[in-house]
């Protein structure tokens, strides 16, 4: 699979580089500088949840996209609780892969502080703790990537569509769009931001530089 993948991001502008193990995509993500990395769950050595684990530790803030054959929510939140930036279940759309990651590209990776801060109430994503004050606040793993994600972008608002791509995965996506819609009736419209197409970058622009597939 990671043959594959390479060749077809090369043909899109990619520049790649691959590597078969955890070991060897750790210190690949540590050591060199990328514009996103794809990054396989079931790695030997380490898997993809240690990899993304200990980058996240170590400040690297390239953004992160998790390829997977789990297909489980519990899955999908572990990996957006470690600092993952957008995560596709196996089988899925190269199309719809290189779309993801033509976003992330856009998007960028400023650096982030170690502890995120709003008021008295403290979060540090690497030690998975929330305080207000000196005292500790206990939350879901859910409700902590919501906080995450509200306290990484205080300083802009928020739309319904961005928290539940942010926060939830696109299997909860879907149900959330579909219970509401069944709940309000016909008047309801899904949210469209998800769906809409995404801009093809043309080859040679300078937008796509880089890419890092670590996949079996």
């Amino acid at each position: 699979m990671s043959a594959t993948l390479s060749r077809g991001l090369k043909a899109e502008g990619f520049v790649v580089v691959a590597v078969g193990t955890g070991v060897e995509g750790l210190q690949e993500a540590i050591e060199n500088s990328f514009d996103v990395v794809v990054l396989d769950i079931m790695l030997p050595g380490h898997s993809g949840y240690e990899v993304l684990r200990r980058m996240r530790a170590q400040e690297v803030w390239t953004p992160v996209l998790m390829l997977t054959a789990k297909d489980g929510e519990y899955d999908e939140t572990d990996a957006f609780d470690l600092g993952a930036d957008d995560y596709l279940t196996k089988p899925f759309s190269f199309r719809v892969l290189v779309a993801r990651m033509q976003a992330l590209v856009r998007r960028g990776a400023p650096e982030r502080p170690v502890v995120l801060t709003a008021g008295s109430l403290s979060l540090d994503p690497t030690r998975h703790t929330v305080q207000r004050g000196s005292t500790p606040i206990t939350l879901t793993p859910r409700e902590f990537g919501l906080l995450e994600f509200l306290m990484r972008t205080k300083d802009v608002v928020a739309t319904k569509a961005e928290i539940l791509r942010n926060v939830w995965a696109l299997d909860q996506l879907r149900r959330n769009i579909v219970t509401e819609s069944c709940a309000a009736g016909a008047d309801v419209a899904a949210p469209t931001a998800f769906h809409r197409p995404m801009p093809a970058v043309p080859v040679g622009t300078g937008q796509i530089k880089t890419a890092q597939v670590c996949t079996l």
